[in-house]
């Protein structure tokens, strides 16, 4: 890259911040999602021990508009210890994933994809279905991080996007019609959600372009970091690339 001067006072003092930045940030979408996976287990051992009353009297019911205001307790609500177990492992890495760039962010995205999903259920679900579980938040989520590096124009979020889809995409196979017992349209509602969260919570802070780099010498003439053109469609990656030292 260059010399041990290369950048003082300029790019070389940023990089540590916004790197210490992410490690914050990242610390604390881990134990946000910690506290919440505890409040769902703890939720299920006092609903376990009440015979899943709270099940039955705060989970969300098509058509009933009294249960409306269940569409935020609905999924800390589970059915089973299976339910919840099959839960709790996507739930913490998809919410991890989607709430390491900003946990404000994370829990604005979390009550959209709880409404989208709730509302779908409530408007197309037949027969008066009590529905509970977190799986509406695990698509939310997913559809989330998938996107998010696309509208956010961000190189890392998009490869983890496309690894995320690659890996889990037999999920949307429980997203349509057909599969017994499982409310595809809350997943499908919370699909919707996280998609939409994904555009509506975009960075839309201006990217500062780097600045001129200087070995601070008078031998080799001095480096400079990759200015790109931005009328091009690709400046973004362009810039990603150089920031991490590929260009």
């Amino acid at each position: 890259m260059g010399g041990p001067d290369e950048g003082r006072g300029g790019r070389a003092d940023a990089g540590p911040v916004n790197a210490d930045q992410m490690i914050a940030e990242a610390r604390k979408a881990f134990f946000v999602m910690f506290g919440f996976l505890a409040i769902v287990w703890l939720v299920q051992l006092a609903n376990y021990a009440d015979d899943y009353a709270f099940s039955r009297d705060y989970g969300l019911v098509s058509d009933d508009i009294g249960t409306l205001p269940d569409i935020l307790s609905a999924p800390f609500l589970h059915w089973s210890w299976a339910h919840i177990e099959s839960n709790s492992g996507p739930l913490f890495v998809f919410g991890f994933l989607a709430a390491y760039r900003g946990v404000v962010r994370f829990l604005g995205l979390s009550l959209l994809v709880a409404t989208t999903s709730g509302l779908v259920v409530w408007f197309f679900e037949r027969g008066h279905v009590e529905t509970v579980g977190a799986s509406g938040l695990i698509f939310g989520y997913f559809g989330y991080v998938v996107v998010r590096g696309i509208f956010d124009r961000h190189l890392i979020d998009t490869l983890i996007g496309v690894v995320m889809a690659a890996s889990f995409a037999y999920m949307l196979t429980v997203a349509v019609p057909g599969t017994p017992g499982v409310s595809w349209l809350g997943h499908l509602g919370g699909l919707i959600g996280g998609l939409a969260g994904a555009w509506l919570f975009r960075d839309r802070r201006p990217r500062p372009l780097p600045p001129t780099r200087s070995d601070g010498g008078g031998g080799a003439p001095a480096r400079r970091a990759p200015n790109p053109d931005p009328t091009n469609p690709r400046a973004d990656l362009h810039k990603e690339l150089g920031d991490l030292g590929l260009l």
